[in-house]
């Protein structure tokens, strides 16, 4: 991962959040890539909102597809084995105690977004960190899309991010608003949540 981790954690323990482009290996990213579009493989089903009994889906507030990722393909192998790498580095840097990650592949086909929203809420979950990557090769500006961190609640600008491949996107998850405009091309990405382990005597922490 070069130095990749480092980057990424001296930024987030600077301002909270760290856009990195071409963090992403290439070859794992074209792994992901064929793997994302295959679909014998992938099982997408329509997103929702909210988690265990909350949850419902609602196109008003997002529209994508989403594949939760595993470790039984090499595809999914390899991208935990990255995951794991920089876990630790962030660990090592920032002493958040991140003890687990979960992620899914998600698809928005064109016209299909995310509406503006936040990761966690404070002292609700254990989502601590949100992670986005892109995997589409040659994303032209004219293929929206892009990701909109917003600083606060109060921020109306944001900041843009192109989704192309390999860039990597980590912020605190209940710091920062933000949405997903609307794609006019099909968009693959990834999102995961660095988790701590809220398990105690009487209930065990799920991987999701």
């Amino acid at each position: 991962m070069t130095n990749a981790p480092q980057q990424i954690a001296n930024e987030i323990a600077r301002v909270g959040y760290c856009i990195l482009p071409n963090a992403m290996p290439g070859d794992l990213c074209n792994l992901l890539m064929q793997s994302a579009r295959t679909t014998t493989e992938r099982q997408y089903r329509q997103a929702g909102v909210g988690r265990a009994d909350q949850h419902q889906q609602n196109e008003s507030i997002r529209s994508d597809e989403i594949d939760w990722i595993d470790d039984r393909s090499a595809a999914g192998e390899a991208w935990l084995d990255w995951c794991s790498e920089l876990q630790l580095a962030l660990n090592q840097r920032l002493f958040l105690g991140l003890f687990s990650f979960e992620s899914h592949f998600a698809h928005y086909a064109p016209g299909r977004f995310y509406g503006r929203h936040v990761d966690a809420f404070k002292g609700r979950t254990n989502r601590v960190l949100s992670l986005v990557t892109y995997l589409n090769e040659d994303w032209n500006p004219g293929d929206g899309g892009e990701l909109v961190l917003y600083q606060n609640d109060e921020d109306s600008t944001g900041l843009r991010v192109i989704p192309e491949a390999g860039t990597v996107v980590l912020f605190l998850s209940d710091e920062f608003p933000h949405e997903v405009l609307p794609a006019k091309a099909d968009r693959y990405s990834i999102a995961g949540w660095f988790r701590v382990n809220t398990s105690s005597g009487r209930s065990i922490d799920p991987p999701r």
